[in-house]
């Protein structure tokens, strides 16, 4: 527990001092706000990419830290639920698996002014599983496999890719973005002398957004 605070408060610490930097400058225009919306989620690996897809959300903070009229810099520090719903059926049992999965997320962005109201925005992201929920609902209820997972059966960190388009007004701004992760969700763990990873797959969620302006 006391190493989850660390990671999370060394998190804070980066996002508040990228902001810090900026808004010491005297021609600061720094833009800061609140930021939100859903997320389409799911987990996918190298020969297979399950349609099953987890609604889930997004919210934080931002900053806007412009480097010329048209370039800027834009960190974010998020609460993002990930992971996916996989539908099972075979001759054992057959049923619905949810992982969700809740980080603390914080991308990165190089962001793009096309026209005074168009962006384009991309980046790394890096996050940090705060939580993770796993259940399972079967027809026959003999395959429940929820109590055999908890935080430690899957990777702390997750980082990736990020890309999006977003549309600016004057105090408000909407986008879409697409999160492509590129570590695995599951560790490795033995059963009957075989190992395995459950799930196997990497985080791939597309976000809907609303951002607030607060300044």
């Amino acid at each position: 527990m006391k190493k989850r605070k660390r990671i999370l408060a060394t998190l804070v610490v980066l996002f508040a001092t990228s902001i810090a930097v900026n808004a010491q400058s005297k021609d600061s225009n720094a833009e800061f706000g609140v930021k939100g919306g859903l997320n389409f989620s799911n987990m996918y690996t190298e020969d297979v990419d399950d349609n099953n897809v987890l609604t889930s959300f997004n919210a934080g903070i931002y900053a806007k830290l412009p480097i010329t009229n048209a370039i800027a810099i834009q960190p974010e520090l998020l609460y993002s639920r990930k992971g996916a719903e996989l539908v099972y059926d075979n001759l054992f049992a057959e049923g619905t698996a949810k992982f969700k999965l809740n980080y603390i997320e914080m991308p990165v962005l190089l962001k793009l002014n096309l026209t005074n109201n168009i962006n384009i925005h991309a980046g790394p992201y890096f996050a940090y599983l705060v939580d993770a929920q796993v259940t399972n609902e079967t027809k026959n209820g003999t395959f429940d496999f929820e109590d055999n997972y908890d935080n430690d059966d899957f990777n702390k960190f997750d980082y990736g890719l990020s890309a999006g388009v977003g549309l600016d007004f004057q105090s408000l701004g909407v986008g879409v973005r697409y999160n492509y992760g590129l570590q695995t969700v599951g560790k490795e763990r033995q059963f009957g002398g075989t190992t395995y990873t459950l799930p196997d797959g990497k985080n791939s969620s597309l976000n809907i957004y609303l951002a607030l302006k607060l300044n």
